[in-house]
């Protein structure tokens, strides 16, 4: 009877290491916007080409679908706002795309209009010379037809990217005017330990890692942060 039940065991261990053995591992998970798994195939299939435009580290922060009844002669519109800019893809109906993104540095300007079916996103780039603003028009692109919450989130983000960019293009251009005018400071003092380390000499990789480590401990504003990397950057 003994012996009986000891092989039963057996068998029964054996069987259980099979099953584990069989059992498929799991692939790691792909970082998904929120509500991307209740979408339908043709917009998972349009989300997946967005994501194949990501660079690496980029991730997807908010997306935005065109309606249906604003898609009658061409596929919906698909827009996105990346940790790194935004993104807008227009498909054609018998294949390929077509996208338009825009910097966070570049964005000048973010609205939106909701209505009774949708809402339409207006978004206005700079001209991108990578010297501050300057001032420059450049391209505005308007989506219309949105879903209304959707296109809210894109919005939200958008709007956030817009009004710290605006500061450090402000600072820039500060820190440029003083520049041209032989360096007299119109831009204002920085305060305590950023004007110190504005002032001091040494080895430029070194000073804006300090100003890094400041910024993220709160010592110092971003602002201020950009300032003094402006002002290492003259200083080359």
């Amino acid at each position: 009877m003994a012996v009986e039940k000891e092989r039963g065991r057996r068998e029964e261990r054996r069987r259980r290491e099979a099953a584990r053995a069989n059992t498929p591992t799991a692939t790691p998970a792909v970082p998904r916007a929120r509500g991307e798994v209740l979408e339908d195939y043709r917009v998972k299939a349009a989300l997946a080409q967005l994501r194949a435009l990501l660079v690496p580290g980029e991730t997807i922060g908010a997306y935005a679908v065109q309606r249906r009844l604003f898609a009658l002669t061409h596929r919906r519109i698909v827009v996105c706002a990346t940790s790194g800019r935004f993104i807008s893809l227009s498909r054609g109906l018998f294949g390929g795309y077509v996208p338009y993104d825009v910097r966070w540095q570049d964005l000048d300007d973010a609205s939106i209009s909701a209505g009774m079916f949708g809402a339409s996103l207006t978004i206005t780039s700079l001209a991108s010379d990578d010297l501050a603003s300057r001032g420059n028009a450049g391209r505005t692109v308007r989506i219309d037809g949105l879903r209304k919450e959707q296109a809210q989130q894109v919005y939200t983000l958008c709007q956030a990217q817009e009004q710290a960019w605006r500061e450090k293009r402000r600072v820039r251009d500060l820190d440029e005017l003083r520049a041209q005018s032989g360096g007299v400071n119109i831009g204002g003092a920085l305060n305590g330990a950023a004007a110190n380390l504005a002032a001091a000499t040494g080895d430029p990789n070194e000073r804006l890692h300090t100003a890094k480590q400041m910024l993220d401990e709160g010592l110092i504003t971003d602002a201020e942060y950009e300032s003094i990397k402006a002002r290492v950057v003259d200083g080359l």
